[in-house]
C-alpha cells in the first residue's frame, strides 16, 4: 500500500496572501476613483441647475408678475363706466372688467390685453385707445385675463384658457345689444383672439397689434433675449415643466393652425420690424392666409413691440379708424341685405 503524504501549508494555516499592489497602482486607483466621484457630483449639480432653471422659467411663464390696477376710466380719461363680472366660456372661472357705454351705440370694441399686464396696459396706452373709441361712438369692454386678476386668478396658459375668457367677454358684449363687435388685441391678447376665433365665436373684425403666439420657436426667440442657452434641451425642458405649473401643455396651443387659417372676418394686422418679443413672420404668415378683401397688414419699420400706437400715433389712428369705418359699412350693408 502506498501512503500519500499531505504537504504542509506554507507559513502556517490559512489562505495564500494576495500579491501586493504596487504603490503606484494604488495611487492611480485612488485618483481615478476621486475623479469619478467629482465628475459624478459635477454632472449632478449641472443637471440640477439645468432642471431648476427651466422649471423656474416655466413657473414664471405660468405666473407672470402683474401690477395691480392703478386707475379707472373715469380717473384716467373721464369716461363713465360700470364694474362688470361675467363667466368664462369654459365655466371654470369668472372674469372682471369695465363696461364703458356710448349712448345708443350698438357697436362695441373688446380690448384684449397682452401677457404680463392687466386691462390698463399703460404702454399702449389702453386708456387713450378707449377714449378714441368712445369718441367714435363705440362701447368699450376692458377686462383682465385670469393671470392678471386679483379676485379670480388662474395661471397663464398661452391662450388656451384665455381664449375661453375672451369668448366670455364677447358674449357679455353681445348681451349688451352689440350688433357690431370688434376685438382689438395686443401681443398675446392678439394671439388669444385668433385662438378664440378657431372656436367659431362670431365677431365682425379684429385689429391685432404685435401678435404673439407661444410655440417652440417664439419661446426660444424670447428666451434668447434674456440668456444665451441652446435651443435644445431648453425648449424641451420648458415644455416638460409647463403643464406642472399651469395645468396645460404648450403642445396644445394651435400656433400653426392659427397662422394657416383663413378667417371669415376681416383682420387688420399691425407689426414692427424691431419687435424683440414677437417675430414679424407671425403677422406675415397670418396675413398671407387671409382671403377677406378688407383684411390688411401694416409692417412698421423699426417699430418695437406694442409701441406703435405711441410712436406712430397719427398714422396709427388714421389707419385703424379707416379700417373701422370699412368694417362698419360692410356690417351695415350685411344687415340691410339680411333684412330684405
Amino acid at each position: 500500500m502506498t501512503t500519500m503524504s499531505t504537504p504542509l501549508p506554507l507559513g502556517g494555516a490559512g489562505s495564500l496572501p494576495a500579491p501586493a499592489i504596487p504603490a503606484v497602482r494604488r495611487r492611480a486607483y485612488r485618483v481615478w476613483r476621486t475623479a469619478f466621484k467629482v465628475a459624478l457630483i459635477s454632472l449632478s449639480c449641472i443637471l440640477a441647475i439645468l432642471f431648476s432653471l427651466h422649471a423656474y422659467v416655466a413657473y414664471k411663464l405660468a405666473r407672470p408678475p402683474v401690477a395691480p390696477l392703478a386707475s379707472n376710466p373715469m380717473l384716467a380719461v373721464q369716461l363713465e363706466y360700470a364694474e362688470v363680472t361675467f363667466p368664462s366660456a369654459d365655466g371654470k372661472t369668472l372674469v372682471d372688467g369695465w363696461w364703458i357705454p356710448s349712448a345708443d351705440s350698438r357697436q362695441t370694441v373688446v380690448l384684449s390685453h397682452g401677457y404680463g399686464t392687466n386691462r390698463e396696459e399703460a404702454w399702449v396706452p389702453m386708456y387713450g385707445l378707449a377714449s378714441l373709441l368712445h369718441e367714435r361712438n363705440y362701447n368699450v369692454l376692458m377686462f383682465d385675463y385670469g393671470f392678471a386678476s386679483t379676485t379670480h386668478y388662474s395661471p397663464a396658459t398661452g391662450g388656451l384658457s384665455e381664449s375661453d375668457q375672451l369668448i366670455g367677454a364677447i358674449r357679455y358684449a353681445r348681451s349688451q345689444q352689440s350688433d357690431e363687435l370688434i376685438v382689438w388685441g395686443f401681443s398675446m391678447g392678439a394671439g388669444t383672439a385668433l385662438q378664440a376665433a378657431l372656436k367659431s365665436e362670431p365677431v365682425d373684425a379684429m385689429i391685432l397689434d404685435s401678435t404673439f403666439l407661444p410655440d417652440g420657436e417664439t419661446l426660444y426667440y424670447n428666451l434668447r433675449q434674456q440668456i444665451n442657452v441652446p435651443k435644445d434641451p431648453s425648449v424641451s425642458l420648458i415644455r416638460l415643466f409647463f403643464p406642472l405649473m399651469s395645468g396645460f401643455s404648450l403642445a396644445d396651443i394651435p400656433s400653426a393652425k392659427v397662422q394657416n387659417t383663413a378667417y371669415d372676418f376681416p383682420i387688420f394686422l399691425i407689426h414692427g420690424t424691431a419687435d424683440d418679443k414677437a417675430p414679424t413672420y407671425l403677422a406675415e404668415n397670418i396675413a398671407r392666409s387671409q382671403t377677406n378683401e378688407l383684411s390688411r397688414l401694416w409692417i412698421v419699420q423699426d417699430a418695437i413691440h406694442e409701441m406703435i400706437f405711441r410712436t406712430h400715433t397719427d398714422e396709427y389712428v388714421a389707419r385703424t379708424t379707416a379700417f373701422l369705418d370699412e368694417v362698419g359699412a360692410a356690417s351695415a350693408a350685411k344687415a340691410v341685405h339680411s333684412a330684405i
